[in-house]
């Protein structure tokens, strides 16, 4: 695997929440000797729905930070970064990435530059969830802007017949590498889904003995990343993919103009 060394030195993960890390990278995240690990939102998104039973949104908020904090401490991570505590990043949002992509953009511009990262790890471009894909987006922005290799990790998205799909990517899966946890990275692994009681039953979903990553494709981010409906328009959120890929193309025009 000498091809997947350029991942092990100081590496940015980008994902979107607490307990992402977890699943798409958590093994890997123990083998890279600098890991950054940046989460881009808060966690706690506008709808009562997801925290009404911790109070407020700012309760559920601190409370997925913690929770963060504890799973990074179980993968031996020390460098942990909320946007949200970044000047300007107060309005990223859960579900809401999307809308504010340039903030974001300059908040992780002004990362790589300062720590001089190496590499970057992020998520799927899959439909599972609009942050999970805004994600991909600015690292494949970052990517470009600084010539880093981007690697990403899969979490889930819907099929055509509405089924879920769990841990796999999708399209060409020729450069896929099967990281095999350790015994002892599974048991790590474990303890970092544990510090996330919070997210319930649905980390259940997931299998703690797979982990998989390959070099992110050439997305084209202007187009939903497959036909049908996408996981979040399923579960009836108030964005489309049409939506969501609107806010990237306007992104790339913006960008193209200040060239």
């Amino acid at each position: 695997m000498a091809w997947i060394d350029e991942l092990l030195g100081r590496t940015l993960v980008l994902v979107a929440h607490p307990d992402d890390e977890c699943f798409a990278c958590g093994a890997l995240l123990q083998r890279i000797r600098e890991p950054i690990v940046v989460f881009a939102t808060n966690g706690s998104p506008q709808d009562p729905y997801f925290w009404q039973k911790y109070g407020s949104r700012e309760a559920y908020a601190d409370l997925r930070r913690k929770e963060a904090f504890a799973s990074m401490h179980a993968a031996g991570v020390k460098d942990v970064v909320f946007l949200t505590d970044l000047p300007g990043g107060d309005e990223l949002v859960d579900q809401e990435l999307f809308r504010n992509l340039r903030t974001a953009y300059g908040l992780l511009s002004q990362l790589v530059r300062r720590r001089m990262v190496q590499a970057l790890v992020t998520l799927s471009y899959e439909g599972g969830h609009p942050d999970h894909d805004s994600c991909s987006f600015l690292a494949a922005q970052l990517a470009k802007q600084f010539n880093l290799p981007c690697w990403e990790g899969p979490l889930y998205y819907r099929l055509p017949d509405g089924g879920g799909v769990f841990q796999g990517f999708m399209g060409d899966t020729s450069e896929v590498v099967d990281l095999k946890p350790t015994p002892a990275e599974e048991a790590a692994k474990r303890e970092m889904c544990m510090a996330y009681s919070s997210q319930g039953d649905f980390l259940t979903h997931f299998d703690l003995t797979k982990e998989h990553v390959r070099p992110q494709p050439p997305y084209d981010f202007t187009k939903p990343p497959h036909e049908g409906k996408t996981n979040y328009e399923i579960w009836q959120w108030k964005m489309t993919a049409q939506e969501v890929c609107r806010a990237f193309a306007e992104f790339l025009r913006e960008q193209n103009k200040s060239r």
